[in-house]
């Protein structure tokens, strides 16, 4: 008998457009319980490597793979024979005679996370890697059609370092039409170009807006404020004065005023008087605890996604 043939998550940009609709619809499903407490990955095991620290993902991960039936191999940064000289693939090679799912997160970038999948006997996900945490907009995407019922149309303003999360962003708000994303970067740290590029790309096929500029200048009416730390897991500055170039950056009460935004998210960690306010992300407007709690929901989306040969989309995708 053959078997299964599993699905990788190594970028946003790798799902079909029905595929990335479904793990949003699922992981809102999850959210208002509307499961029925089947445990679809009861006899499979998922492997949970994380390379770097983590609160949300890792708990997400680990968490939603035991709701949903998995037993959990966890490895730390040091555990595998990686680092006495084996390859990547010879260990992809290995696991994927044991494991199901390999949950990853690394500071190395996509190509990393490709060698581990190197066939389908066992599922890749990016738990975040230097150029992307698809993850983390697949959280957020169910968060915003959580809170307003759809993601079409919305208009999102990204304040802050163009970092994995804001590439993710961008790959995910340019699928849905007639959305906006503004994403103000500071000068230097903008989102890498090949992101914007790909976005552009999506823009055309739905009539999505993706801008970027490097100051505070203009903010346009939004309904929603996004932002991340400055100090990004795995990233290293370079300028010396970077902090005095953030500085302008911070959201505040003044820029939810001046965008009529309804609601503001931040990934999580936060640092109150750094990149966001303690008034903002504790205030009324603030579904980032919703956000990382909805971390777990849709981790559980992906886990069903990638693991469950049944639960499939067509192949079809704008890039």
């Amino acid at each position: 008998m053959a078997e299964p043939a599993r699905r990788h998550l190594i970028s946003l940009a790798d799902l079909a457009d029905t595929d990335l609709r479904l793990i949003v619809r699922r992981g809102v499903e999850y959210a208002q319980c509307r499961p029925t407490g089947e445990r679809p990955l009861r006899d499979l095991v998922a492997g949970i490597l994380f390379r770097k620290t983590s609160t949300r993902t890792r708990t997400s991960f680990s968490a939603g793979a035991l709701r949903l039936g998995a037993q959990l191999v966890t490895y730390g940064p040091g555990d595998l024979q990686e680092n006495t000289g084996e390859t990547i693939e010879d260990t992809a090679a290995v696991l994927s005679g044991m494991l199901d799912v390999l949950v990853v997160r690394t500071a190395g970038d996509e190509a990393e996370l490709r060698a581990y999948a190197v066939n389908r006997r066992m599922a890749v996900i990016n738990a975040m890697c230097a150029d992307e945490h698809p993850t983390q907009a697949l959280a957020d995407l169910t968060t915003l059609a959580q809170r307003f019922g759809k993601v079409e149309g919305l208009r999102v303003l990204y304040v802050g370092e163009g970092n994995n999360t804001a590439s993710a962003l961008t790959l995910a708000l340019s699928r849905y039409s007639g959305t906006a994303l503004y994403l103000r970067t500071p000068p230097g740290y903008g989102v890498a170009q090949r992101f914007l590029d790909r976005a552009q790309l999506n823009a055309k096929h739905t009539g999505a807006l993706v801008e970027e500029r490097h100051d505070m200048a203009f903010l346009p009416p939004v309904d929603v404020v996004y932002t991340t730390r400055w100090q990004t897991t795995g990233t290293v500055k370079h300028t010396e004065n970077w902090r005095e170039v953030f500085a302008p950056f911070q959201v505040g009460a003044a820029v939810m005023a001046g965008t009529g935004a309804e609601v503001f998210l931040h990934d999580l960690p936060a640092h109150r008087g750094e990149e966001v306010t303690a008034e903002v992300l504790d205030g009324t407007a603030s579904l980032a605890f919703r956000q990382a709690e909805n971390k777990y929901h849709s981790a559980r989306a992906v886990l069903e996604w990638c693991a469950v040969p049944e639960t499939r989309g067509d192949p079809v995708r704008h890039v």
